[in-house]
């Protein structure tokens, strides 16, 4: 498996983390500032660039019951444009209670890039459990 970046967005800011190269682990990143502003998706891009990753997961805020609000839209139409801008796979993976893991669990990263590292821990179990079965 090659590096995979994960993406927590939000308006005003938008949590990162990646992975190593064998899938395993995710490491929070700084979060890059207003995503939607064109210096905060230049800023994005560059992260792809210069990680190298292979595709990108942005979380989904999809409510507990299941359904997709307004928030969900703004996520859909955001990894549409990350995807056009950094010509890399883009998915999409629910992020239900991602924040509040990242709340309990603590650390030095900022909040929003450690809701980021358990989206894409969540991404990275999902993906193993595909290749190998349950």
């Amino acid at each position: 498996m090659t590096r995979v970046l994960a993406l927590d967005y939000g308006a005003a800011r938008c949590g990162c983390a990646i992975s190593d190269p064998s899938g395993t682990l995710a490491t929070p990143l700084a979060a890059v500032a207003r995503p939607d502003a064109p210096e905060g998706l230049r800023e994005l891009v560059q992260l792809v660039r210069d990680t190298g990753v292979s595709r990108v997961v942005v979380g989904l805020p999809i409510g507990m019951s299941g359904e997709e609000g307004a928030q969900a839209a703004a996520a859909r139409a955001f990894a549409g444009r990350l995807r056009r801008a950094a010509d890399v796979p883009v998915e999409l993976h629910d992020e239900r209670l991602t924040t509040r893991q990242a709340a309990r669990t603590g650390g030095t990263a900022d909040e929003d890039s450690r809701a980021a590292a358990h989206l894409l821990e969540a991404w990275l179990d999902a993906a193993d459990k595909a290749r190998t079965g349950p």
